[in-house]
């Protein structure tokens, strides 16, 4: 924003000092006068002989102004003076910290997140202004990191459908003789993992947004309905879906909510035992929230590759090798629905294998 010039702060503030002296030393010299001048006499007095007298010498007002004017007026000038080099001095003392602060907001401004105040001493203001700022700095350089980071594999992973559909039309044409129907197929299956892909990273910037209504949701219907969807696919692998658990009322997004129970049954399913695997679909209220747990059987997972688990396109054929690769956005959705909620993700690997997932939400007043 284009602003006309003004005063600085800092003469300002010295002209403020400045005056203030001033008006203190005139407050000074107006008690002076009116508790001390204006009860000296105007004229020479006139004794009575034979009057005892102690003093030889009587002041006279108009003497004692003659004398003290000007000596009032040097001190008021030195007041002046002295007002202005030691404002200026303090002044320039008190805002040092926030002309840090502004050189740190400049830098900010022309991209550079990696710069930090770090302002030393004793908490007051502007160390607070300061270490604020330092935390915003901090929290939006992740930020804009992750988005980086996200962006790049986003477009790595729709890079990869679009560049398998080039090659099969180009094998086509290649072979106008070649079987329709197979690469039909194959399209057909690329085009779904293209538009699969999409939507989830619509549903990331939906929900990370927190541009959704909040209403009143019960996690245990949401973990029945998604259990009772997802039941085929777990009969398909051979998993046991058992659903446990109380009235557990939170406030959100009943659409996000059941994707974000989807999701966790659906990773459950998919990233479990070869044979007879199991999975656990628990919700509960605590004194401070409600929470909802998803369990799975499955392989030893150390509890680094867990807490890496949620990063986007951190696929789980990376921990368990299936059949159903996915978009590697499952847990990400999850991760960020949960904390468009308010909401606590927890990630911890079973010690018999597999991983139990527990995600935690206030609790609503419906409750």
């Amino acid at each position: 924003m284009d602003r006309a010039p003004g005063p600085s702060v800092r003469l300002r503030l010295t002209l403020s000092y400045a005056g203030f002296l001033m008006l203190a030393g005139a407050l000074l010299l107006a008690a002076v006068w009116l508790f001390l001048l204006r009860y000296v006499p105007e004229r020479a007095l006139v004794v009575p002989s034979g009057t005892p007298v102690r003093y030889d010498v009587f002041p006279v007002r108009s003497n004692l102004l003659r004398v003290f004017a000007p000596r009032a007026a040097g001190v008021l000038a030195f007041l002046l003076a002295f007002g202005l080099a030691g404002g200026w001095f303090l002044a320039g003392r008190m805002l040092g910290p926030l002309t840090r602060v502004t050189e740190a907001t400049r830098k900010a401004a022309n991209g550079s997140l990696s710069h930090r105040i770090r302002l030393p001493g004793r908490g007051d203001e502007f160390r607070e202004l300061a270490d604020a700022f330092d935390t915003m700095l901090a929290r939006l350089d992740a930020h804009v990191a992750e988005q980086r980071r996200f962006a790049a594999n986003a477009s790595h992973e729709l890079r990869t459908p679009l560049a398998i559909s080039k090659a099969l039309l180009e094998v086509a044409r290649a072979d106008p003789d070649r079987d329709t129907a197979g690469l039909l197929d194959r399209l057909h299956a690329v085009n779904a993992r293209a538009i699969d892909l999409t939507e989830a990273l619509l549903l990331v910037s939906r929900a990370g947004q927190g541009s959704f209504e909040r209403e009143d949701v019960d996690l245990s219907l949401l973990a029945e309905e998604a259990t009772e969807t997802l039941l085929p696919l777990a009969e398909k692998h051979g998993i046991t879906l058992a659903t446990s658990g109380e009235f557990a009322p939170t406030a959100g997004s009943e659409a996000l909510l059941l994707q974000l129970v989807m999701n966790l049954v659906h990773n459950a399913i998919v990233h479990n035992a070869p044979r007879r695997g199991r999975v656990w679909v628990r919700t509960a209220v605590l004194p401070d929230g409600v929470t909802l747990t998803v369990e799975n059987t499955g392989e030893h997972l150390s509890p680094e590759l867990a807490a890496t688990l949620t990063e986007p396109f951190r696929r789980g054929t990376e921990r368990v090798h299936t059949d159903h690769a996915g978009a590697g956005l499952g847990l990400a959705i999850v991760k960020t629905i949960t904390h468009a909620h308010d909401g606590t993700l927890t990630l911890t690997p079973r010690p018999s294998g597999g991983l139990r997932i527990t995600v935690g939400m206030p609790v609503s007043g419906a409750g």
